[in-house]
């Protein structure tokens, strides 16, 4: 994909976009808590039981030798399920959605070697970690009690959804096993660092609704593409690299960046096209947009609106003249005529 496709993405509405799915995934975690308070602790026991397969089953396929067929897709949603042991029985199964249930226990899924989709989320999990499965391409966990990123180490998964958890730090991402992950989703969570997400080939990281006050550990991160800071605690710019070359699309509404000067630690970003940095208290200051286009001149759009002509032009003078102010400074005094200054004497 080329850049412009990529920045085919930016539109000048998308702030909104995303505020209305911000929204919309705390209101998602909210119910799902709000589920669990209106019961006890301990929950009846709810096993999988052979009916509720025959209802949930679908997608008829060849097994792997062609010579059978089986259901390979299994939906199983909001049955108050404590227990999913069954599902050691149905190796075929491709696609499983045990979502919105009272799970603690996804053990019984290591049997499912040829799982590609995985959707649990809003259950009790407090782990993710399952055995390597060879194709399992997607998995979410988003809005249990999952408290590390330990155990996750399936080589085709693509896309890792985490969010609304108790994640405080991201720890065994093996970038040597994950070789083909590419979209990591940890919003909403308790991270208090950006420390041990070493995964080169990640594209698309969102970190938004953390504890986070600056980036740190992300230096490899040559091939990332989308990152969204939103809603943390982020007063500094320090952290971002020129190794991060690939970057387009930053996202840090909602911080506590007050220093207008800390743009400049940005400038070595030479693919940045979109930033947002509405709500910091930086955005106050009547010069924001044109300082911010002084220190990223390939900068696109700041916020919700693309930059115009008129803008470009009037940074690229001020740039020039900082330019001309710095090598003024550089330049070496003129030397003083000996002779002249002996007969002032």
């Amino acid at each position: 994909m080329s850049d412009e496709d990529d920045l085919e993405d930016f539109e000048p509405d998308q702030d909104d976009f995303e505020k209305e799915e911000d929204e919309k995934e705390t209101e998602e975690g909210e119910d799902y808590r709000k589920e669990g308070e209106e019961f006890p602790e301990e929950w009846l026991p709810t096993p999988l039981t052979e009916d509720m397969m025959k209802e949930g089953l679908s997608l008829l396929c060849k097994t792997g030798s062609g010579l059978a067929h089986a259901y390979v897709k299994l939906e199983v949603k909001e049955r108050d399920l404590t227990d999913i042991y069954l599902l050691r029985s149905y190796i075929h199964l491709r696609y499983v959605d045990v979502s919105e249930n009272h799970l603690t226990d996804l053990s019984p899924l290591n049997y499912l070697t040829h799982l590609l989709w995985l959707k649990a989320d809003g259950n009790r999990l407090r782990s993710a970690q399952l055995n390597e499965l060879p194709y399992l391409q997607i998995a979410s966990f988003a809005y249990n009690q999952i408290t590390d990123t330990e155990g996750i180490s399936h080589p085709r998964l693509e896309t890792l959804n985490l969010k609304g958890n108790r994640i405080h730090m991201v720890t065994g991402l093996d970038p040597q096993k994950l070789i083909s992950l590419h979209t990591v989703e940890l919003r909403g969570n308790q991270l208090e660092s950006t420390v041990g997400i070493n995964l080169p080939k990640l594209k698309n990281l969102y970190l938004a609704q953390n504890l986070l006050k600056k980036v740190e550990g992300l230096e490899d991160l040559s091939n990332l593409t989308t990152l969204h800071l939103r809603d943390n605690q982020i007063d500094t710019l320090s952290g971002f690299s020129r190794e991060m070359k690939s970057l387009q699309y930053l996202n840090l509404r909602g911080n506590m960046v007050a220093n207008l000067g800390e743009l400049a630690k940005l400038r070595d970003l030479p693919k940045l096209r979109a930033l947002v940095l509405l709500d910091n208290p930086c955005t106050e200051e009547t010069n924001y947009r044109q300082e911010a286009l002084v220190q990223m001149p390939y900068l696109e759009r700041l916020d919700k609106e693309f930059y115009e002509e008129e803008e470009r032009a009037e940074a690229d003078e001020i740039r020039q003249s900082l330019k001309e102010d710095k090598e003024k400074e550089q330049e070496p005094e003129p030397k003083r005529d000996l002779e002249q200054e002996q007969s002032l004497i």
